[in-house]
């Protein structure tokens, strides 16, 4: 069953305006620079963000602080009722496109063009920067495409949504398992000059969620859709469905097979946290093993009976149904919410209930030392002796954890804030050790 979560922490919405980029339409954005090489954060590296429009005038100039992270800065952005009306969203973008120049001493400077601002929500864009002389590699430029929403991109080509798999296979899983790490393949898969990232899980999904649907719509419907995004992925993990095929990757970025990826794209606060929520879940239907591959299409400039529409659940998340309501409505009555039995790459499941100020044991030892881990490369949390009391010291790094990465500040260790530092910490230490 899917777990209950806190109500999400979202910017109010903005108050209607004109449909010029007016200072009553606003997005907030923040900016985290690390290194490429092992994603520890870069402090100091100066952030130049430049204004939409062929102008391109500078909007904004910020400094990284000891995390790497900018502060969050008022951008200006079209009216949010664009993105919550079809066909206004494809006469006009919905959303500003902004222009990054990050410099940093030690790396190559690093542009970033396209950075999507939405009225009323607020955009994470990571900036990994490459340390100088690597490769002989110098100015790196990433060019973020449109939205799916608003370009043109091909539709999905149909496929039967439970994959025949053969039990005596070597390689096709025995039980759903959350994969640590999802290889993308940027392009169609017979294009073998295209590039295969590797792209932890949670943050696929992410980004693939931030491509695909607008952050300003209903909670229920961002849950619905990042559901579905989760169960495709997640089938074609559990079918090994491209390795099956002769390919080494997991998923392409091709919307026509897969989900678009867009690599080095911004993320948005309010996806990142349903994402952070609900990542161990996934979408089946009765006495079927495999996560059910759910498919849809836009709804509006493509029609796909069967399948569920974007545009569609956010008209119904506007109506008040649920995240499972609104799947239902697609894909029938049968699909029901499930979770993974395994979750791959981290160092223990969460306990089931929250740690708070004065919980004890070896859950609580745990969480200390990968939080007092953490901390040696993110200063400004607070080092904590890892002896299982979870008292003041303790809560207190756990906040300063949550506000570093956009997590309610409650002090609390809950099923998000678990993952998310036993995330950061498997990359702290596995760089460690590798550099030892």
């Amino acid at each position: 069953m899917i777990p209950l979560f806190h109500t999400l922490e979202t910017p109010p919405p903005a108050a209607p305006g004109p449909s010029d980029l007016s200072l009553v339409n606003r997005g907030l954005l923040q900016v985290h620079v690390v290194s490429i090489q092992n994603s520890f954060p870069v402090q100091n590296a100066k952030v130049t963000i430049k204004g939409p429009g062929a102008d391109g005038k500078i909007v904004e100039q910020l400094d990284t602080n000891s995390s790497g992270q900018t502060e969050e800065v008022s951008l200006a952005a079209p009216p949010e009722s664009i993105s919550l009306d079809p066909e206004a969203a494809l006469e006009e973008r919905p959303y500003a496109e902004y222009d990054l120049e990050i410099s940093a001493p030690g790396f190559e400077p690093l542009t970033i063009n396209g950075t999507e601002i939405l009225s009323g929500s607020t955009a994470l864009q990571t900036a990994a920067m490459t340390p100088s002389g690597t490769d002989g590699r110098e100015t790196e430029t990433i060019d973020i495409p449109d939205h799916t929403l608003y370009g043109s991109f091909p539709p999905k080509i149909a496929e039967p949504e439970i994959k025949p798999v053969s039990e005596s296979g070597e390689i096709v899983l025995s039980r759903v398992v959350v994969p640590e790490t999802i290889v993308v393949h940027d392009g169609v898969p017979t294009d073998r000059s295209a590039k295969d990232y590797y792209v932890p899980y949670r943050d696929y999904i992410k980004n693939v969620a931030s491509s695909e649907i607008y952050s300003t719509w209903p909670e229920a419907t961002i849950l619905a859709n990042v559901l579905a995004i989760m169960s495709f992925t997640m089938n074609r993990v559990y079918t090994e469905f491209y390795r099956n095929q002769g390919y080494d990757f997991t998923i392409t970025s091709s919307t026509a097979f897969d989900h678009k990826w867009i690599y080095g794209r911004n993320i948005f606060q309010s996806i990142s946290l349903i994402v952070d929520e609900v990542f161990d879940n996934y979408l089946s239907r009765p006495e079927v093993r495999q996560p059910i591959l759910t498919q849809y299409c836009d709804g509006n400039r493509v029609q796909c009976p069967g399948w569920m529409t974007q545009w569609g659940s956010c008209a119904l998340g506007e109506e008040g149904y649920s995240a499972i309501q609104i799947l239902r409505h697609f894909y029938g009555d049968s699909i029901y919410i499930n979770t993974a039995e395994q979750i791959s790459g981290i160092p223990a499941s969460w306990p089931g209930t929250e740690l708070t100020l004065g919980s004890s044991g070896a859950k609580v030892r745990q969480i200390q030392e990968q939080l007092d881990a953490i901390a040696t490369v993110y200063a400004s949390i607070p080092r904590v002796s890892p002896d299982g009391i979870y008292g003041p010291a303790t809560q207190r790094s756990v906040a300063a954890f949550q506000s570093i990465f956009g997590l309610p500040e409650t002090g609390n260790i809950d099923f998000r804030t678990w993952y998310r530092i036993s995330h950061i910490y498997v990359s702290v230490t596995r760089i460690a050790e590798l550099n030892g």
